[in-house]
């Protein structure tokens, strides 16, 4: 009798068990949030239910007794991780070297998942003899996904004379080393280079035609300038990406005139396939190219950071900062997200990323938008206030929560219960 009672009760345990599983087929739901998916032109209150790292339905409506967890997201913004574009997180301990293993750059994790960034994408700050030791370094100890673009010169973006050396600017490496390394580099960035040839660029183009990536170009260097109508009609390609959009530098043409008026230019290269990238930083933003442009109906193709020790403690400081930017200055909130999501990562040639589609990865942002008073600030030192700012609540990387402002995955905290908290090397 008593073997067939404990036969009896590990049966209906195991059957217990079953139907727990079965019941249980999320392993986290995502419920009632306003969901913005611009690939699959989602906007409004939908359900996400994530099975390990991937996500596995988006319905108006899906049973939370479904999943293991369940993170009520009521009215608030869900939408694809943040993919920022233009970024630099080469940070080593050279001295003198700018943005190649240098104190300048940053390590991504401490700076991402707290603005809703899955993805970044270095823009250039090592090229195809230094981009072994950032991959080592840096993309390889990163819980964020690190893609990069390569340096047209071979250092990297080491600052100063480094970047003039168009010895070091050798195409075929450059190409070579992103065949070797597809998994991680996406383009080819030019940057810094002072000279009036267009040597630099139509290097980077040609490494770009050998193996079918984009070339990102920082542009405005050049003593005496050279012609951004000559750049985007000559020399770049469709796809190819104009960063710092929105700056007003003297050593460059800008996109908008003396009289407030968008350059014909600008609209012949966007129609061309340009695709333009704002790249905020420490000193290549300013509202008076900016606010024309977008009264003008010209809008970022990508909002992006580059983002350093710099432009961080400027008036840059992180992606949501610079996309609330965007929403004080008159763009809503759908078209941020895009800009911020789905057209980056067709942009860098990853449209596996930037949306929520069943069967992509569980990167995720939840955002809201606050109501008050705040000041943005552009390079230039010029103040723009606003009552409408974007914050981060919470971050899912490959469906696991990486950032949580206000405990939204947490349970609530009861007088007298007692949590054990697994231990983890380095957490004390």
């Amino acid at each position: 009798m008593y073997k067939m009672a404990r036969y009896g009760s590990l049966l209906i345990g195991l059957l217990l068990a079953v139907r727990l599983t079965h019941a249980q087929q999320y392993s986290l739901l995502l419920k009632g949030g306003h969901v913005i998916d611009p690939k699959n032109n989602i906007n409004r209150v939908m359900d996400i239910a994530i099975s390990g790292d991937t996500i596995a339905a988006v319905a108006p409506s899906i049973d939370a007794a479904k999943a293991a967890r369940v993170i009520h997201a009521e009215g608030l913004y869900v939408t694809p991780g943040l993919i920022d574009i233009h970024s630099h997180n080469f940070a080593g301990t050279e001295e003198n070297r700018y943005l190649r293993n240098s104190y300048t750059a940053i390590a991504p994790d401490g700076f991402t998942f707290r603005c809703g960034v899955t993805t970044v994408v270095d823009a250039g700050s090592s090229g195809w003899r230094s981009f072994e030791k950032f991959k080592k370094q840096t993309i390889l100890h990163s819980q964020t996904r690190v893609l990069a673009f390569l340096n047209i010169v071979g250092e990297g973006m080491a600052g100063g004379v480094y970047e003039q050396n168009m010895e070091d600017m050798d195409a075929k490496m450059t190409a070579l080393t992103i065949q070797q390394n597809k998994q991680y580099l996406v383009g080819i960035k030019v940057a810094h280079y002072v000279g009036s040839v267009w040597t630099p660029v139509d290097r980077a183009v040609e490494a770009g035609n050998i193996v079918g990536v984009p070339v990102m170009i920082d542009f405005g260097s050049q003593h005496p300038p050279l012609s951004l109508d000559s750049l985007f009609m000559e020399h770049l390609r469709p796809g190819d990406i104009f960063t710092h959009a929105y700056a007003q530098l003297k050593s460059r043409m800008p996109i908008v005139n003396a009289n407030g008026q968008l350059e014909p230019f600008a609209l012949a290269a966007r129609k061309r396939g340009i695709i333009f990238d704002v790249g905020h930083g420490g000193a290549s933003f300013s509202f008076s190219q900016a606010i024309p442009a977008l009264k003008a109906g010209f809008y970022p193709s990508t909002i992006s950071t580059d983002i350093h020790t710099t432009s961080m403690n400027a008036g840059m400081k992180d992606m949501l900062n610079v996309m609330s930017k965007f929403l004080v200055m008159g763009m809503d909130v759908p078209g941020i997200i895009k800009a911020s999501t789905w057209e980056p990562a067709k942009a860098i040639h990853h449209e596996e990323l930037g949306h929520l589609s069943p069967g992509a990865v569980a990167d995720i942002a939840i955002l809201q938008v606050m109501k008050g008073k705040f000041g943005f600030i552009d390079a230039t030192g010029s103040r723009l206030e606003g009552n409408q700012k974007l914050e981060c609540e919470l971050t899912l990387r490959a469906g696991k929560v990486v950032y949580d402002l206000n405990g939204l995955a947490s349970l609530p905290y009861r007088a007298g219960a007692t949590l054990q908290v697994e231990e983890h090397a380095g957490d004390h």
